[in-house]
């Protein structure tokens, strides 16, 4: 660890119930065997002519990852998240590399950065039970997802001193992935812990927290490539952004069922309604707008296109589900029916155009 993250994060119930690959492997090939062919093929894209025994360290890295996420909050336990599941992983690790992939070409990356972005799909969400503290610019969620990542890795076959490299850049991929949504207090509110994290992805206000950290850090080649790492890593996070407007909007609408579980409101209660409109209105609108940015040349010359494409149809969803709930909040309206009318706008929208973005 590189970031000065010291709290500490020990294996849970998840780690201890798939200690290894072969626990991970085994429960996979029972629930949903055809991931195991998913992820062998995906990390063989990178180069199948490569170090086998380096693809079969990646493969089984990312095996164990997706299996501790859909025991602790995916399919397969029960605490089951809508979002941060391991569909999410895989909609990262297999989808989104492989569309970057084709988009700049597989010669625009070494084999092992090509696996270790898809080893970040795997890890960078494997807790999300950790209790909020703004008190570092790097989440709790993300600092014991590294914990739990470098656990993996060892597990899998990486060794400390061979691997140091892909452990740093591990580091810093899961780190960058922290995302601040928070409104952006006056300056009086700023502490200097958090300045370098308001708003938006940190991937790109890494340097700046290296600076205070390891102030030589420019001097060390590994951390040049893990930076450039965290900055792809960042880009394949938020990709969401364009993709298909209906993906778009769907994974809004799981995310936004995911924070109204953690809120303890039910979707079925009219006082989800007022919440639920806020996050898949103008909530869509600052993520999309003001808090995504793009963070690596390579990211924007493959995503930004289809988020273009996207801008418009975000404005016109957001004012016309206002418009359908003005009220929301205070009649009878429920989070569940502002879902399921923005996904039906969203359907029609894409259908049929949008008004030009603003």
């Amino acid at each position: 660890m590189i970031l000065g993250l010291a709290q500490s994060f020990p294996p849970d119930a998840a780690e201890r119930q798939l200690p290894d690959v072969d626990s991970a492997r085994a429960l996979i090939g029972a629930r949903r065997p055809a991931v195991l062919e998913r992820i062998r093929a995906r990390v063989a894209s990178a180069d199948g002519r490569g170090d086998v025994l380096s693809m079969r360290r990646f493969e089984d890295a990312i095996v164990l990852a997706v299996a501790r996420f859909g025991v602790r909050h995916g399919s397969w336990g029960e605490d089951h998240h809508d979002y941060h599941n391991e569909d999410h992983a895989l909609e990262i690790l297999d989808g989104r590399v492989g569309r970057l992939m084709n988009g700049v070409g597989v010669q625009a990356l070494p084999p092992t950065d090509w696996r270790m972005l898809m080893l970040f799909g795997a890890c960078h969400d494997l807790r999300q039970r950790e209790r909020v503290d703004f008190r570092h610019p790097i989440g709790n969620n993300e600092a014991a997802s590294i914990a739990e990542a470098t656990r993996i890795m060892v597990a899998a076959g990486f060794e400390t001193a061979r691997d140091d490299a892909d452990f740093l850049a591990m580091e810093l991929m899961i780190a960058g992935s922290t995302f601040d949504a928070r409104p952006t207090p006056p300056p009086s509110e700023f502490n200097p812990a958090e300045v370098a994290a308001t708003g938006g992805a940190l991937a790109p206000k890494l340097p700046a927290i290296l600076d205070r950290e390891v102030p030589d850090w420019r001097k060390r080649e590994h951390i040049g490539r893990a930076l450039t790492l965290a900055m792809l890593a960042s880009d394949l996070d938020t990709a969401n952004v364009a993709e298909s407007f209906v993906a778009l909007a769907e994974s809004a609408a799981r995310l936004c069922r995911e924070r109204e579980a953690f809120a303890g409101r039910a979707l079925d209660a009219t006082e989800s309604a007022g919440p639920c409109l806020d996050f898949l209105s103008r909530g869509q609108e600052r993520y999309f707008f003001e808090l995504h940015r793009f963070c690596s040349e390579l990211g924007s010359r493959c995503f930004a296109a289809g988020k273009e494409a996207n801008a418009a149809r975000v404005s016109t969803v957001s004012a016309r589900l206002r418009e359908r709930f003005p009220a929301a909040g205070h009649d009878a309206t429920t989070g569940a029916q502002v879902v399921a009318a923005f996904l039906e706008l969203a359907r029609s929208i894409d259908t049929h155009g949008a008004t030009p973005a603003r």
